[in-house]
This record gives structure tokens, C-alpha cells and sequence, in this order.
């Protein structure tokens, strides 16, 4: 690996490990209950109707025909996004992106995939999905509901993906079990919880994800959300039974389907040991592309970002 050397950061973001250290961590232990827990509430989410609505949008591509798309979702949040039909061809998949905590202003236009609708929601709170109930900052946005594991927002996040997953089918009930996920940093530990308890999701791609091996998590200097939950845990005392459900390390250990994780050697925002405690967990017969670094600019990363690019094309193609 070649980690940046030169950065502004008070505290090492390899935090002094090898790539065979980080290679070596574990998973944490699931608390009991942890799967019944996300069990019911998989059930619960998946009983509600979406009732997407389209408006086409004002942007334009030569691939895609953009929608803005609204749908429901748990506890009666609207969730606001965009939905990219293919111009060429039929729907034959279906994919969900998820957003980092910076959310998300636009659609990614550029993709490598065919004949796939692609839906771009907006978690609750955030961006277009924005509400008086959540704040949208995302140093706050990470606290809401933290005083227990059933108002934790996160959970709700991990809902509004199954909604998603819910409103493609809604629209295209013919691409049923050939639906993706694809998600980074913040997005990427949203999939990480998700997919394990989601049948209708038959492949995963996360970048960076975050909430890997809460224990750590909490313990590691960060510029990312974990500092307001340390800070949060200070002030208030600790959140780590109510985060022990909300692991994405332990969610990723049930993981069954095809995955490309790509965590980072070097990381600010999201600490390595946390990134790579969620793809050591996974089977393995997925696959590991490591980056030199996340959430910063680094010599070389382009022509990284173009090999995964890649490889996300291989992952979603039609068959």
C-alpha cells in the first residue's frame, strides 16, 4: 500500500497498522437479540406500501432519462430521491446507491451499468429527504434517537433502504431478486446492516463503510461521525448498548451474497480498523479492493477509483 504521507490531521488515519494487523481483525460478538431485532424490523418495514411518485427532472443525460422520485417509508417519512431509467434496452435490474454523510445534491450520471434502473434516495434527514424531525447536520443527524436502540435514526436509515429495494419492485415487479446495493462511507454501513436481512438484495458494494466494531469505533480519533458520538458518550455517558445493534461488522458476518468491499489503508473519517473489521467479516468468497486512502486526495487515485469502477461494472451486469 502507499498511504498518503503529508496530511493536516492531528492523529495518524493508518493508526500505526499494517495492512496484516488490519487483515486480522475480528468481528465483534452480536449482542443477543441482535438478529430478531433487525428481523422485525425488516417484517415491519417491508409491510408498508411506498407509493412511488415520478415527476421527470430537470437534468439530462444521453443514457439515462431522469426522474425525481418520492416513496414512503417506516414511521410515515417521505423519502425524496432521483430514478435513472436506461435509454437504451429494457429494465432488467434494479439498483439502489446509497450517499456518504454529506448526502446528496444530484444522481451519479456516470455509471457503467446497462439496463438497470437505479434509484438514489436520500435517507431521512438529509439532503432532499430533510425534516423537522432529524436534524440534517451530520454531526447531529448521527445522535438522533441514540438513547435507544428502537428510536436510534440508523435504524430508520437501514428502513428507508429496504423501501427503496420495495419501491423498484413496485415499479418493475419483473426484476424481483436481481436487485443490487451500492453504498459508501456512511452509505456503505447502512448496506452492511441491511443486506444480511433482506433476501430481495442479491449483491453488495461498499466503499469505506462506517459503523464497523462499535468498540473501536468509539475509541478511535476521527474528523468523521464517530467524534460526535465520543464526544456525545462523554457528555452523556455511554451509547454502546444501543450501538452494539447498529454494527456493521457483526451485520456484515451474515452477509450471503456477492460482495466487493472496498476499504482504505488511510482514513480520516472512517478509521481502517473498522472498515476492514466489516470485510474481514464477510465470506470468503467475495472480493477485497483496498484503497490507499478514503475521504482524501491521494497520488494514484484515480486510476484506483477507474480498476473499481470496473469491477462495480462486472458485479451489477445483466446476466
Amino acid at each position: 500500500m502507499s498511504a498518503p504521507t503529508v496530511h493536516p490531521f492531528a492523529f495518524d488515519p493508518t493508526y500505526g497498522m499494517q495492512l496484516k494487523q488490519l487483515q486480522a481483525i475480528k468481528p465483534p460478538e452480536a449482542p443477543v437479540g441482535f438478529d430478531d431485532f433487525w428481523r422485525k424490523r425488516y417484517s415491519a418495514a417491508i409491510a408498508v406500501d411506498p407509493q412511488p411518485k415520478l415527476r421527470r427532472s430537470k437534468l439530462r443525460h444521453d443514457n439515462w432519462h431522469v426522474f425525481n422520485i418520492s416513496y414512503a417509508s417506516t414511521g410515515s417519512f417521505q423519502i425524496n430521491g432521483w430514478l435513472l431509467i436506461p435509454r437504451q434496452g429494457q429494465v432488467r435490474r434494479g439498483l439502489v446507491v446509497g450517499h456518504g454523510y454529506g448526502g446528496r445534491d444530484q444522481p451519479d450520471l456516470d455509471l457503467p451499468l446497462e439496463e438497470t434502473a437505479v434509484l438514489f434516495p436520500c435517507f431521512r434527514g438529509l439532503s432532499l429527504s430533510a425534516c423537522p424531525q432529524i436534524p440534517s447536520d451530520a454531526a447531529e443527524h448521527v445522535l438522533s434517537g441514540i438513547e435507544n436502540r428502537d428510536t436510534y435514526v440508523i435504524g430508520g436509515c437501514v428502513e428507508d433502504l429496504w423501501l427503496a429495494v420495495s419501491t423498484l419492485e413496485t415499479l418493475y415487479p419483473w426484476i424481483a431478486g436481481q436487485i443490487g446495493y451500492s453504498g459508501i462511507s456512511f452509505g456503505g454501513g447502512i448496506g452492511a446492516l441491511a443486506i444480511p436481512f433482506d433476501a430481495r438484495i442479491d449483491s453488495g458494494h461498499l466503499v469505506v463503510p462506517t459503523f464497523g466494531h462499535r468498540q473501536l469505533w468509539l475509541t478511535l480519533p476521527t474528523v468523521g461521525s464517530a467524534q460526535s458520538v465520543q464526544a456525545y458518550q462523554e457528555r452523556h455517558g455511554s451509547v454502546f448498548e444501543t450501538l452494539r445493534f447498529f454494527d456493521a461488522a457483526i451485520a456484515a458476518s451474515r452477509i450471503k451474497v456477492p460482495m466487493l468491499v472496498a476499504p482504505a489503508f488511510f482514513d480520516p473519517a472512517v478509521a481502517p480498523p473498522c472498515q476492514f473489521a466489516v470485510a474481514n467479516a464477510l465470506q470468503k468468497f467475495n472480493e477485497i479492493f483496498i484503497l490507499d486512502a478514503g475521504h482524501f486526495d491521494y497520488a494514484g487515485m484515480d486510476e484506483q477509483n477507474a480498476r473499481l469502477r470496473d469491477k462495480v461494472g462486472r458485479l451489477f451486469k445483466v446476466s
